[in-house]
């Protein structure tokens, strides 16, 4: 897919980055030709060994090219270009469109001597400038997520787009935040209000207009003296729907391993985090907004208390920030220690005796009984029963990583993702291309899964004043 900024068919000429980010990439481009330097598939090539998701992407490119190349009839029929199926989101296969050229000339690289950069990337845009001058009626277009790439092509005179497939949404500012203020008359514009109890869980059922843009447990308020409320969406029809008021965990009696929401958004993501009817939760917001701190009460709570889940099997991206500090030693939980940070610091929070003697034994005895700490790179094959799972750095997942991660949920098993969409530091990947993003948008309307975006920091007030002013 790319931008409808250009009427009628082009010729693409594909960066390697994009087919090692995304190996359908050959797939995706609908009525347009794509062109391939035989210095792509080297780049392949070279990248082809080892365990790591890109080197999985490689292979599995190199297996679509040889069944392409295997299907076609013989050597006039790859000169003239290898009909390719279009595959669209529904994963349905339309009539051939696009054609699949390969480079089987040399050809001239008609570049600046002086032109800065790495061999291949100039290559690449050498064989861009040189189909544009021998293909005047095509235009020619060269597609990478090498944003330095893009500038040079850019700069002399060739067409250049990022990859647009794995877009979730045209705006960051689009995603959906899981909760909504209602209006002040909202219950005045109700054409029907029924209540009624079911224990200590108090429903509602609506009907009116407004219930038809609403989604499985969504979060609303009202936040009026009079008429205030808090409840979550149960379900809904085009008219319709049910509503439950939320548990209130601000209050010392509802206090989960010891913590209390400090704002509304925490007492939502505290009920969605209780509610075993939800399967998957996802819980945006900035550092010190309570994310790991609330999903680890809630797990603790769960496992140890009411005996919902056996243990909790935590795991995250081990991406640095800094330099890489190189290989670590040890077993797998050893090796991911390091990268626990996060955790070690909420455990002491949620430990009532930090200082102790008996507080350290007691927190090192909750760490290797109650949970696990597990690596991505062990995840493919596995499936957890009754575990609760949570996803630390999220927002540094591809969509096809957080895929594999959550189809690891057997019965009777939670997954919770936890991210910052702003503090992305994996290469190629934007708040709008991130798994996180991803999973927000496509689980949105799962009547077992609910998304709260945490917008208040409970850190510190020092903390506080640094996300705004730094």
């Amino acid at each position: 897919m790319i931008k409808k900024t250009i009427a009628g068919k082009r010729l693409l000429v594909l960066d390697t980055n994009v087919l090692m980010h995304d190996p359908t990439a050959l797939f995706r481009f609908d009525e347009h030709d794509i062109f391939l330097p035989m210095v792509v598939l080297e780049e392949l090539d070279r990248g082809k060994k080892g365990l790591s998701e890109v080197s999985r992407n490689v292979r599995q490119v190199s297996r679509f090219l040889d069944e392409l190349v295997l299907h076609a009839s013989d050597t006039d029929t790859i000169a003239q270009g290898i009909p390719l199926p279009n595959v669209n989101n529904n994963g349905d296969m339309p009539n051939a469109s696009g054609r699949l050229f390969f480079q089987t000339t040399q050809i001239s690289h008609d570049l600046p001597k002086d032109l800065p950069g790495q061999l291949v990337d100039n290559a690449i845009l050498g064989i861009a400038i040189s189909l544009q001058k021998s293909k005047p009626d095509t235009t020619v277009t060269l597609v990478s997520k090498d944003i330095n790439l893009r500038i040079k092509a850019t700069v002399l005179g060739v067409h250049a787009e990022d990859y647009f497939n794995d877009k979730v949404l045209d705006d960051v500012d689009l995603l959906y935040l899981g909760a909504t203020e209602l209006a002040a008359d909202f219950w005045d514009d109700l054409n029907r209000l029924e209540s009624w109890t079911e224990g200590s869980r108090t429903f509602y059922e609506i009907e009116g207009d407004v219930a038809k843009n609403w989604y499985p447990n969504q979060l609303i308020f009202s936040p009026g003296e009079s008429n205030s409320i808090e409840a979550i969406v149960r379900s809904t029809t085009d008219t319709t729907a049910t509503i439950e008021l939320l548990h209130d965990y601000r209050k010392e009696s509802h206090a989960i391993w010891g913590i209390t929401a400090r704002n509304r958004e925490q007492n939502f993501a505290l009920n969605l985090l209780m509610d075993p009817e939800v399967d998957f939760v996802s819980l945006l917001g900035q550092a010190g907004t309570g994310k790991t701190l609330l999903t680890l009460a809630a797990a603790l709570n769960q496992v140890t208390e009411q005996k919902t889940y056996t243990e909790i099997v935590m795991t995250r991206v081990t991406i640095p920030v800094g330099e890489d500090i190189g290989f670590l030693p040890g077993t797998e939980e050893e090796k991911m220690t390091p990268w626990m940070g996060a955790l070690m610091d909420n455990l002491e929070v949620l430990n009532e005796t930090e200082g102790s003697e008996w507080g350290r034994m007691a927190t090192q005895d909750l760490l290797h009984k109650w949970i696990k700490i597990r690596s991505l790179n062990f995840m493919r094959g596995r499936t957890f029963l009754k575990r609760f799972i949570i996803i630390d750095e999220a927002q540094n997942l591809t969509s096809k990583q957080m895929k594999t991660l959550v189809t690891r949920a057997g019965p009777g098993t939670k997954v919770v993702c936890l991210g910052n969409i702003s503090q992305i530091d994996t290469p190629y990947l934007s708040e709008t291309t991130s798994g996180l993003t991803y999973v927000v948008d496509r689980f949105k309307d799962w009547e077992h899964s609910g998304h709260i975006t945490l917008l208040r920091g409970e850190r510190s007030r020092l903390a506080d004043f640094a996300s705004e002013r730094l």
